[in-house]
């Protein structure tokens, strides 16, 4: 179907997806779920001050990260404070965990119902991982005064609220991938990301008086942007040659065919900024518990927490900013790696005939492989460093302080919305319809 002559290409393909009754099934169901997480995000747990809270989140950037991952409702400490943080966690170490332990590896290959023993074991291993998670923070707001001294019994039934809560976060998330549209974990943390967007715009009319500054910055916000459509979509591809045996008329005969194998520039996604800015933070965490109050002469602790302070100025922000970048960079080649070895990519051409033109089959089809997928991953490395530094450059370029960007925010909204749209234009094209991508 054709768009009709003067009305624009996205509206027309929204009309045509709302026009779909399966396809509009499934939006509906999306928006439903995350009307239903909203409500939840705004459930407090009792006894929690929320002004201390604020100010608390100004002063710790590793809360911001927790919030982020929780859809916002870290924010108010509500019953999902956790959010899916710790099912992302969960899913991490399982990944990390299959090539090292032959069990797993085994349940790997084992097709659809191994995979779903392995997603099973994710579920009962963020159980604990909530648990602990809840504990912790609740401690820490404890020793922060943001929440009140609380007896077993109490805090036990916090503590369960919050495994209950992040479960149930899951839970949405995982009848969206289902029922709806888009990964649905992925998803729930968009809808507290963009549910935070009205609180950025009324921070920038506070930078009004700094107009220049303020339109600089909103340009490397747009820029970033384009860079990580660019990076998202970026692969390299790598050409391969099926041969398959064909009986006819009583007579083999053999049949040739060519493909390609796109290795994704940034195969580990935005996983390598969420282990280094864990590093890169927690030492500050630790040194606060140790740090002499403000006003009190500054012990070793207080010099610790400064370093590793992600709102230092310069010259002392250099130190937290270029070890995250070099961090990035490691954990890229790391996880990448990880991710490549799990696929197998030159066994499973092997046994499906394929082979790579001028490549023999076997070891030196996977040397060929980890060369090309090393070389690339310098380009996606790189490319993650950079955006993971993007905030600390636009805030020293604009002196803009009172807008915070996101590096792993702004990887999260573009890969959503680029994947979401992705599975609506598939959705229209098998109806012939004409989708969002020409």
């Amino acid at each position: 179907m054709q768009p009709r002559q003067g009305r624009p290409r996205l509206l027309q393909a929204m009309i045509d997806a709302f026009s779909l009754p399966d396809l509009r099934r499934r939006i509906l169901i999306t928006l439903g779920i995350l009307v239903i997480f909203r409500f939840v995000a705004h459930v407090p747990l009792p006894g929690v001050d929320l002004g201390a809270l604020s100010n608390l989140f100004e002063q710790n950037a590793l809360l911001g990260m927790l919030d982020m991952f929780s859809g916002g409702a870290m924010r108010n400490f509500s019953v999902a404070a956790m959010g899916v943080y710790p099912y992302i966690t969960s899913s991490i170490i399982m990944t990390l965990l299959v090539p090292v332990i032959p069990q797993l590896r085994r349940l790997s290959e084992e097709g659809e119902e191994g995979r779903n023993k392995i997603n099973r074991f994710t579920h009962w291993l963020t159980v604990p991982l909530a648990g602990l998670s809840g504990y912790g923070q609740l401690v820490y707001l404890q020793s922060e005064g943001v929440v009140g001294a609380a007896a077993i019994l109490p805090m036990l039934t916090m503590v369960i609220s919050l495994i209950a809560g992040t479960m149930f976060c899951v839970w949405l998330g995982e009848r969206i991938t289902e029922n709806g549209i888009g990964n649905g974990i992925s998803i729930i943390i968009f809808a507290g990301i963009v549910a935070g967007l009205p609180e950025m715009i009324q921070s920038g009319f506070l930078a009004k008086e700094n107009f220049i500054g303020l339109a600089v910055y909103i340009l490397i916000a747009l820029a970033t942007t384009v860079f990580i459509v660019y990076f998202i979509e970026a692969h390299r591809r790598v050409p391969v040659q099926y041969s398959r045996s064909v009986f006819r008329g009583g007579r083999m005969y053999r049949q040739a065919g060519s493909t390609h194998i796109p290795l994704r520039v940034n195969t580990a996604g935005m996983i390598p900024l969420i282990f280094a800015m864990s590093l890169v933070i927690f030492p500050g965490v630790v040194a606060s518990y140790f740090a002499n109050p403000t006003g009190a002469d500054p012990n070793f602790a207080n010099h610790i927490q400064a370093l590793f302070n992600p709102n230092a100025a310069l010259p002392l922000g250099l130190f937290y900013w270029g070890l995250y970048f070099v961090l990035t960079i490691g954990f890229a080649f790391f996880y990448t790696m990880v991710i490549f070895e799990q696929q197998d990519l030159p066994n499973a051409l092997q046994r499906q005939g394929g082979f790579i033109p001028g490549i023999r089959p076997g070891a030196h089809t996977k040397e060929y492989l980890d060369v090309v997928i090393k070389r690339i991953t310098w380009a996606g490395a790189l490319f993650l460093a950079v955006v993971a530094i993007v905030p600390f450059l636009a805030r020293e370029i604009t002196d803009v302080q009172v807008i915070q960007l996101s590096s792993m925010g702004m990887l999260i909204v573009v890969g959503v919305v680029l994947d979401t749209m992705k599975q609506v234009e598939a959705q229209l094209v098998m109806r012939r319809y004409e989708g969002f991508i020409k």
